[in-house]
């Protein structure tokens, strides 16, 4: 089983999005039993809270349903548990580089190293944004979480960034 953490700052926009584009897609190539999912933030603003609502709106007219989530904090114990942990951006990355044992770098990543259709390097963060924001992040998020999934089940020799 592999297990994927996706990681932004307060966990109710971008990671939890992440996590349920995700699922979706697991649910979709029948490969939900393969993979262990979740999402995390690097600070611990919002722990215990639902998805922000804008985030929520947005994703229930994709077809994806967040509201069971909950915000969580990143642990030291989620560093060593997972097996890949994607940054929404830099600033998260370094975050979680800082937090990690050197040991464990290796399986922390950008989630946009995955995407095929756009040269961003971060998930923009729509908090403080107008409300197209959120629309622009499953944009995005859906792209990237294609391309990992598709990372994932390809042998490592055919694929360098499942390496």
């Amino acid at each position: 089983m592999k297990k994927v953490l996706f990681v932004c700052m307060g966990n109710i926009c971008r990671s939890p999005t992440a996590e349920g584009v995700f699922r979706k897609l697991l649910q979709r190539r029948k490969l939900e039993k393969d993979f262990e999912v979740r999402s995390a933030g690097t600070h611990g603003y919002h722990v215990g809270e639902p998805p922000d609502s804008r985030t929520q709106r947005a994703a229930a007219a994709r077809g994806y349903d967040l509201s069971e989530m909950r915000a969580n904090k990143i642990t030291p114990r989620d560093l060593a548990y997972f097996d890949l942990i994607l940054a929404m951006d830099k600033v998260n990355l370094d975050n979680l580089r800082r937090m990690a044992h050197p040991g464990m770098l290796h399986k922390i990543r950008l989630l946009m190293d995955f995407s095929k259709n756009y040269d961003d390097d971060e998930v923009p963060d729509p908090f403080y944004g107008l409300g197209y924001g959120f629309d622009v992040v499953i944009d995005m998020v859906e792209d990237a979480a294609t391309g990992l999934l598709d990372a994932l089940l390809e042998p490592p020799e055919q694929n360098p960034r499942n390496a």
